[in-house]
């Protein structure tokens, strides 16, 4: 199959009626419905929005590629867009797009379809094709430039390489979907190659399989090879070569970079991991912060939903009542008893979750499960958050050194090293470390946090409320958030106005870090990603309802920027809640308990405006760093 016959003159607009990314999806997608090409547009826009949630498809020099593979496509299709005055993509280059291509592939699309779409990618590199796009005055013209640039190139013999012979770099791209970014870096690359005046051949891991796969002779004769890649790809197969490892928008926007790099050899040798055959990227040339980002989110994505089930099913029991929970109080509640364990149970893994996932992303599945063990340890010990961080590098670092340690055993018993070897030992080691170096220190900065502001007490209580607001902030549910709250809940007992004072700022600084990423995430949605933002309207209710931990996620995803943010709005608001003498006999509910609250005006107030002010300084930060990036 041919690039254009999957272009229909019906399904072309030269000048798109649409401003912004949202409308223009639905508009386009509306389009291929009109035409009858998909069943059911919802399930395929659906499908549109979880493929742009990987990473922006507006792919840059004013092109963008929104695509996706849906049951919900009849046949495989693309519906050509366009806007001279340039629509916001969120691309890479951070330039509008001009050029859209949307395709609509049917999940059973053969390889034919998808080496014909993976074609396009090819033909948008060309300039001249790109030009012809833009001044086209009538759909026929831009049928006509796809049916002189996209023909499929004849099939060629594969290169064989001999001894002292063959391309000097090979490479290999890989995007998570397969049909567009994959292609294009395949295509870049080739382009730098040619002007380097280097040979090169390029291993695509596409929709269709892998192609044009490089061979054992060709990687012996190799200087160096590249690996663009997003998603897992074999590469044991390059240990004792030079190897570059990048995200595939650099082979797209850094190939003539990368080449020139490849022809110096300038890439450190790759080793495969003792025994096991390395089935992704190898990360030994990436930055500490990249790996550290990457093994970080790892945790975060795993934990979120854990943390979003627990908080919105603890919000809805506080509905019953603030004691609704509790057998010995008038206001108990069966099914609020029930809605609050279940959502304890939920945050009270998110630790273990975190510290686990991240331990699994360094090392694999034995990583998971010495993480796990840190996490649990970090609860029950008094670490919290912030212990569960380092238990799932702790986790890593361990199985690692115990990969290391074992090299020795001889082929026929590799087998106990993962299903015995590795959780025994992995799982004690951590214990010893949570137990006799990290959960004593925490426990010990956590009493003297809470003897420190306890002390405080007495003196200027604006500043007292500064402080205990900010505290709130910090780790989110960690150990200095639990200070915080201990402290108020202490104050609380006294049954002093000054206690229920404090309580009040403790309870409002809380609630300002989910609130804040909600806010943020509302009124600044383009700086967001699309699961960032549907966890930060979550945060609404977790605001709300004094369940700072919602914000955990965010915060550990970006502390630099988001926790200075958020500790900020945090303790603006526990001055004010203090200036205003607003007090709370409660000791949590949110707004729950906001009419036994004294001067519930001014408490709103100090709510707000802390609020106000660190989702104004979070998405500053935010887009500051997009900026940059």
């Amino acid at each position: 199959m041919q690039l254009f016959e999957l272009f229909d003159l019906q399904l072309m607009e030269l000048d798109l009626p649409t401003t912004d990314k949202p409308t223009t999806m639905d508009y386009l997608a509306g389009k291929l419905a009109e035409a009858g090409r998909v069943s059911d547009v919802a399930a395929y826009r659906q499908a549109l929005e979880e493929r742009e949630a990987l990473s922006s498809t507006g792919i840059g020099e004013g092109i963008a590629i929104p695509h996706a593979k849906s049951t919900a496509v009849k046949q495989a299709t693309i519906v050509f867009g366009r806007k001279l005055a340039g629509i916001e993509w969120q691309s890479l280059d951070a330039q509008p797009a001009q050029l859209f291509f949307m395709i609509a592939a049917p999940e059973g699309a053969d390889n034919t379809h998808l080496q014909a779409l993976a074609q396009l990618s090819k033909v948008l590199l060309q300039p001249t094709a790109k030009a012809a796009l833009l001044g086209a005055t009538d759909k026929a013209t831009i049928l006509d430039v796809f049916k002189r640039f996209g023909e499929q190139p004849k099939p060629t013999a594969p290169i064989v390489a001999v001894a002292g012979n063959g391309p000097e770099i090979l490479a290999v791209t890989a995007c998570p979907t397969g049909i567009a970014h994959t292609f294009m870096a395949e295509e870049k690359l080739k382009q730098a190659a040619e002007k380097a005046g280097a040979t090169i051949k390029v291993e695509t891991n596409g929709q269709a399989g892998i192609e044009n796969a490089l061979t054992a002779e060709e990687i012996a004769n190799a200087k160096t090879i590249i690996v663009a890649a997003d998603k897992k790809v074999a590469t044991a197969r390059f240990a004792g070569k030079h190897v570059i490892t990048v995200p595939v928008a650099d082979g797209i926007y850094k190939a003539d970079e990368l080449i020139a790099k490849a022809q110096k050899q300038d890439a450190p040798i790759y080793q495969a991991s003792g025994g096991e055959e390395a089935t992704e990227a190898d990360t030994s040339n990436e930055s500490i912060g990249r790996k550290f980002y990457k093994h970080l989110m790892n945790g975060v994505s795993n934990m979120l939903p854990f943390v979003i089930a627990g908080g919105i099913l603890i919000a809805f029991s506080f509905m019953f009542g603030i004691h609704s929970a509790d057998p010995a109080s008038p206001e108990y509640n069966t099914f609020a008893a029930a809605l609050k364990q279940i959502g304890d149970l939920s945050f009270g893994v998110i630790v273990p979750v975190l510290a686990g996932f991240i331990g699994m992303s360094i090392a694999d599945r034995p990583g998971l499960v010495v993480g796990f063990v840190g996490g649990l340890l970090a609860n029950v010990g008094g670490a919290g958050f912030l212990g569960g961080l380092l238990a799932g590098f702790l986790a890593g670092g361990i199985i690692l050194a115990l990969r290391k340690g074992f090299s020795w055993l001889p082929k026929p018993l590799e087998g106990i090293k993962a299903i015995f070897l590795f959780p025994v030992l992995g799982a004690l080691i951590m214990g010893l470390i949570m137990i006799f170096l990290v959960n004593q220190p925490v426990a010990f900065l956590n009493e003297s946090l809470q003897n420190f502001v306890s002390a405080m007490s007495g003196g200027n209580k604006v500043i007292l409320g500064l402080f205990l607001g900010g505290m709130m902030a910090i780790d989110m549910g960690g150990p200095i958030n639990k200070a915080a709250y201990v402290t108020g809940t202490a104050l609380l007992a006294s049954g002093t106005t000054a206690g229920q004072e404090v309580m009040a700022a403790v309870m409002a600084g809380g609630m300002v870090p989910p609130l804040a990423i909600a806010l943020s995430v509302t009124v600044f949605p383009k700086l967001w990603s699309k699961r960032d933002r549907e966890a930060g309207y979550l945060n609404y209710v977790m605001g709300a309802s004094f369940i700072t931990e919602g914000a955990i996620p965010f915060a550990a995803a970006n502390p630099l920027r988001v926790i200075p943010a958020l500790a900020i709005g945090a303790a603006t608001t526990g001055a004010l809640s203090m200036f205003f003498g607003a007090a709370s006999p409660a000791p949590h509910g949110g707004i729950f308990v906001f009419p036994l609250i004294t001067n519930l005006g001014g408490y709103v107030i100090a709510i707000v405006v802390g609020t106000v002010v660190a989702a104004a300084i979070l998405s500053f930060l935010i887009k500051k760093q997009n900026a940059k990036a």
